[in-house]
């Protein structure tokens, strides 16, 4: 249950991520409170997982799927660079949380 749980405080952190460029630095109120929301939400989220995760793995895993989801994120909705190095590099992210995941 605690991989689920880091699993769904990953999505959270995507979440903030993506808010923080819709909340235009915090100068828009709805999208701002959906950023802080899941800010705490993604933090409460990762403090109960590693609960029963080494803290190590569950950071590195967490901060990964925040990384891996936004940068896809941003490709989709604002147009980022899709470039084949680019997209290489997103996935040695998703192997190394895999290779953390299985030797954990």
């Amino acid at each position: 249950m605690s991989w689920v749980i880091l699993f769904l405080a990953g999505i959270f952190e995507i979440s903030w991520a993506i808010g923080l460029k819709y909340s235009s630095g915090f100068s828009k109120f709805w999208p701002s409170l959906f950023t802080v929301v899941s800010m705490i939400v993604s933090m409460v989220l990762l403090s109960i997982a590693v609960k029963n995760i080494p803290i190590g793995t569950g950071y590195a895993i967490w901060t990964g799927i925040g990384a891996v989801g936004t940068a896809i994120l941003g490709i989709f909705l604002f147009n980022e660079p899709s470039e084949l190095p680019r997209l290489f590099y997103i996935l040695l992210i998703i192997i190394g949380i895999a290779g953390l995941k299985i030797y954990s």
